[in-house]
C-alpha cells in the first residue's frame, strides 16, 4: 500500500511511499509534479545524505526507485522540490519482520488446525507494524484497512468471486433438494463403479474445465462430491484432485483467463530486458512476441505438467502415501469421508445434502444448471474479450482480454435461475422451497468466504510490510546462469507460499527475472539461441513456482476454494496435499529446472519425471483398501 501526503506549498505535488520501510530493502518513492511547473526533486535521509534526485515534469509522476535506508535514525526522509520540503515518516522494521505475518499464520494453522484464528493473528501482526506498533490501532486497521477493502475489492475480482461462490452454493443447494445431484450419482454410478474410476472421472472433469481455475475448482468439486462420497473416497482426496488440476491446467492451455495476465507480464519483462542487451540480441529481444514466449515456456512448466501427471497416476494406480493414504484407508473402512472431529470448510447440513422426500431423481436437473454455468462462462469470456480487442482479433487474444470475474457472476446467476426454473416447472419444489434450498447452499459457503476474505487481507498485509520485496532481494548477487531457473522456482514458490497468491508472485517476479537473466548472460547469446532456453526456463520457473507455492500454502485462495468445493477440513486438505506437492516440486526442480539448464531435453525431463513419480508411488505408496477393509490408525 502507498500513502500519499502533499508537498508543502504545492497542492499539485504528491509523495507516495511504502507503508513500512524495511532495513536495507529497496523501495520506491513517487512524486507527482505540479500542474504549472516542473520541479527538481531531491530525496535525502534525516542526516542529509542524497538518496535520489531528478526532474519531475509538470503534471507527471516520476518514481524514484532503489531507495534504501539501513537504520531507523535515517528517518524521516526529506523530499525537496524547489523551496518546499516534505517529510516521509513511516514505521521502520528489520527485513526479516516482513516474513513474520505469513509465517505466523502458516505455523498456527498447521499446529492448531484452526485457520481463522491463525489468519487473524498474521494480519494483526502485520497491521501492528503499519500502525506504528500501536496494538489498539493495529486492531482497528485489521478491520477498516484490510478486511473491508479485501471484501469490497472489485478491481481484483474479490467481490465477484465471493458473490460467484455464494450463488454457486445456492445453485448446488437447489439441485441437491430437487433430486438432481442424486440423479447424477445414479447416472454416473455405472461408469464410476469403483474408487479408481471415480477418481479418474474427477481428474478428467478437472482437465475439461480448463478456461478458469476458480470455475474449475467450484464446479468440479461441488459436482463430483456426491459421487466420490458414494464411492467412499475421502474428502481430502477429492480436495487434492480438484486443487491439483485447477490452476495447472488453466496456466498451461493457450486459451484461458490466465493467458492475458501472463502475457502482459512477459511483455513488460521483455521491454526491460531489451535494455540490458545490445546489437542483434537487443533487436531480437525487442522483436519477440510475448504470446510466442508464453507458448514456448509451456514445455518448461514442469511442476504444472508433473502435477497433472501425478493426479492421474495416483488415481489410476489407486495408491497413496503419508497422510493421504491414512485418509483414504479411513474412508474405505467406513471411518467416514471426513476425519472425526474435522470442520469442513463448507458446512453441509443434512437438509442441504438430501433430496426432498418423494421427488424423482433426474440427473438433468443437476446437469443442465452445471452445463449452463460452463457455457455462460465460456460465452461471456468470448463476448467480453471480443468487445475489448475487436472483431479481427485472434481467439487467444479474445480470451486473454476477457473479464473472467464478471463472466463468473453471469454463469453462477444463470445456473441458479435454470436450477430454480427446472425445479418449479416440474413441481419438484415450490418457490419458497427453492429459496430455502438456495439459502442453505449460501449458508454452507459462509465459513469458506470468511477464510477467503482473511486470506486476501493477509495478502494485502504482506504487500504493505514488503514481504515480496524482501524475498525478491534473495535473487540479487552474481549467480551461475544455469542455477537461475532453479533459484527462481524456489523463490517464486516461497513467495507464493508466504503471500498465498500466485498472481501477485508472478506480477512481482516476471518483470524482475527476465531482465535479470539477460543481465547475468551479459546481454548476449539470445539471437543465436545459445541461452534463449535459459530465458524460457527462468520465465516458466516463475509460473511453475507460483503454482507450487500456492498448492503448499494454507493461506492460498485457490487452496481455500478447493477445501470449500470438496467440503473438506481446510487444514486436513493442506496436510494431505503438502507431501504430494513437495514430491512433485522436487522432481520438477531437479529434472526440470536444473536438468534442462544443463542441457537435458525438455521431453526427456518430463518423461523421466513421470517415471520417477510412478516409481515413488509403487515403492512408497500403499494400495487403497477396498470398501470394508481395515484402515490404518488415523494420526
Amino acid at each position: 500500500m502507498f500513502l500519499a501526503a502533499p508537498l508543502a506549498g504545492s497542492a499539485q505535488e504528491v509523495v507516495e511511499a511504502p507503508a513500512v520501510i524495511l532495513a536495507s530493502v529497496p523501495f520506491t518513492v513517487a512524486v507527482r509534479g505540479g500542474d504549472d511547473f516542473s520541479s527538481l526533486v531531491e530525496i535525502r535521509d534525516a542526516g542529509g545524505a542524497l538518496l535520489a534526485s531528478g526532474p519531475v515534469a509538470a503534471g507527471e509522476t516520476r518514481a524514484f526507485g532503489d531507495i534504501s535506508v539501513a537504520a531507523r535514525d535515517a528517518l524521516p526522509l526529506q523530499v525537496r522540490a524547489g523551496d518546499t520540503v516534505e517529510e516521509i515518516s513511516r514505521p521502520f522494521a528489520p527485513g526479516w519482520f516482513s516474513i513474520l505475518p505469513p509465517l505466523i499464520a502458516i505455523v498456527l494453522a498447521l499446529v492448531f488446525k484452526e485457520v481463522i484464528t491463525a489468519l487473524l493473528a498474521g494480519i494483526w501482526l502485520g497491521a501492528l507494524a503499519v500502525a506504528g506498533y500501536n496494538p489498539l490501532q493495529a486492531t482497528w486497521r485489521l478491520v477498516d484497512q484490510y478486511m473491508v477493502p479485501a471484501l469490497s475489492n472489485t478491481d481484483s475480482g474479490h467481490t465477484q468471486i465471493v458473490v460467484f461462490s455464494l450463488m454457486l452454493g445456492g445453485m448446488v443447494g437447489i439441485i441437491s433438494r430437487n433430486g438432481g445431484t442424486r440423479g447424477v450419482v445414479r447416472a454416473v454410478a455405472p461408469l464410476a463403479r469403483n474408487r479408481r474410476r471415480g477418481k479418474i472421472a474427477t481428474s478428467l472433469a478437472g482437465l475439461g474445465i480448463f478456461f478458469d481455475d476458480y470455475a474449475n475448482t467450484l464446479v468440479v468439486g461441488n459436482t463430483m462430491r456426491p459421487i466420490t462420497d458414494g464411492l467412499k473416497v475421502s474428502r481430502e482426496k477429492l480436495a487434492y484432485l480438484v486443487d491439483s488440476t485447477a490452476a495447472p491446467v488453466a496456466a498451461l492451455v493457450p486459451v484461458s483467463t490466465w493467458v492475458g495476465y501472463e502475457v502482459s507480464l512477459i511483455a513488460g519483462g521483455l521491454d526491460a530486458a531489451s535494455g540490458e542487451a545490445s546489437g542483434a540480441d537487443a533487436a531480437f529481444l525487442a522483436g519477440l512476441s510475448p504470446y510466442t514466449v508464453f507458448l514456448e515456456t509451456i514445455p518448461y512448466l514442469f511442476y504444472p505438467l508433473l502435477a497433472l501427471a501425478f493426479v492421474l497416476l495416483t488415481s489410476y494406480m489407486n495408491r497413496d502415501f503419508g497422510p493421504m493414504a491414512r485418509a483414504e484407508a479411513r474412508a474405505a473402512s467406513d471411518g467416514g469421508v471426513l476425519r472425526p472431529g474435522s470442520r469442513p470448510a463448507a458446512e453441509i447440513s443434512e437438509s442441504f445434502v438430501n433430496s426432498k422426500e418423494g421427488v424423482p431423481e433426474r440427473w438433468w436437473n443437476a446437469g443442465l444448471p452445471v452445463a449452463t454455468v460452463v457455457l455462460v462462462v465460456l460465452g461471456g469470456l468470448y463476448t467480453s474479450g471480443r468487445a475489448a480487442v475487436g472483431a479481427d482479433a485472434s481467439l487467444r487474444d479474445v480470451f486473454g482480454a476477457a473479464d473472467p470475474f464478471m463472466t463468473l457472476l453471469w454463469g453462477s446467476l444463470s445456473g441458479c435461475v435454470v436450477a430454480a426454473v427446472l425445479s418449479i416447472s416440474q413441481r419438484l419444489l415450490d418457490v419458497r422451497e427453492c429459496i430455502d434450498a438456495g439459502l442453505g447452499g449460501v449458508k454452507a459457503m459462509l465459513i469458506a468466504m470468511v477464510i477467503l476474505t482473511l486470506a486476501w487481507s493477509l495478502g494485502a498485509v504482506t504487500q504493505d510490510v514488503g514481504t515480496a520485496a524482501y524475498v525478491s532481494q534473495l535473487l540479487g548477487g552474481n549467480l551461475p546462469l544455469f542455477l537461475l531457473p532453479a533459484l527462481v522456482f524456489i523463490t517464486s514458490g516461497a513467495m507464493a507460499f508466504a503471500t498465498g497468491t500466485s498472481w501477485t508472485t508472478m506480477a512481482i517476479l516476471i518483470p524482475l527475472v527476465i531482465p535479470l537473466t539477460v543481465s547475468l548472460a551479459g546481454g548476449t547469446g539470445f539471437a543465436d539461441g545459445s541461452v534463449y532456453g535459459i530465458l524460457l526456463a527462468t520465465t516458466s520457473s516463475v509460473l511453475a513456482g507460483a503454482i507450487w507455492g500456492d498448492h503448499c500454502s494454507p493461506i492460498s485462495d485457490t487452496t481455500v476454494l478447493s477445501s470449500t468445493a470438496a467440503a473438506c477440513d481446510h487444514v486436513d486438505h493442506v496436510r494431505t496435499q503438502l507431501p504430494y506437492a513437495v514430491l512433485v516440486g522436487a522432481v520438477g526442480l531437479v529434472l526440470g529446472s536444473l536438468g534442462t539448464s544443463l542441457g537435458l531435453p525438455t521431453w526427456v525431463a518430463l518423461l523421466a519425471g513421470v517415471a520417477i513419480l510412478a516409481i515413488c508411488l509403487r515403492i512408497f505408496g500403499t494400495p487403497v483398501p477396498e470398501i470394508g477393509e481395515a484402515a490404518t490408525s488415523e494420526p
